[in-house]
């Protein structure tokens, strides 16, 4: 069953273009706009489980790390309300320096 769908132009870095024609390639979506939706429900998965947890917010543990020339991976270990856990990594995810975020619910 094929479901009615809306074009949606958007906009994006080559490097980000060139990366999504690798994935695309390597991971065998047929074709961008595949690649796009998949992508989308991972986001919506990962921001659903996120909110899931409550409670006050707490950051158990911070590390920084150097992981090679021009690279640090930071580590949060945070407790709590899921939907400010998000706000914190949704904060991250706007920065452009800042290439990954990955919350873990645990």
């Amino acid at each position: 069953m094929h479901l009615p769908m809306t074009i949606v132009s958007v906009s994006m870095p080559d490097a980000m273009i060139r990366t999504m024609r690798e994935l695309q390639k390597s991971q065998g979506f047929t074709g961008t706009s595949e690649l796009v939706r998949a992508a989308l429900r991972l986001l919506v998965a990962d921001a659903r489980e996120k909110e899931s947890t409550k409670g006050p917010v707490e950051v158990k543990t911070h590390i920084h790390n150097r992981a090679g020339k021009g690279t640090c991976v930071e580590v949060f270990l945070v407790e709590g309300d899921g939907a400010k856990a998000a706000t914190m990594a949704k904060a991250f995810q706007r920065e452009d320096d800042i290439k990954a975020v990955k919350m873990v619910v645990l």
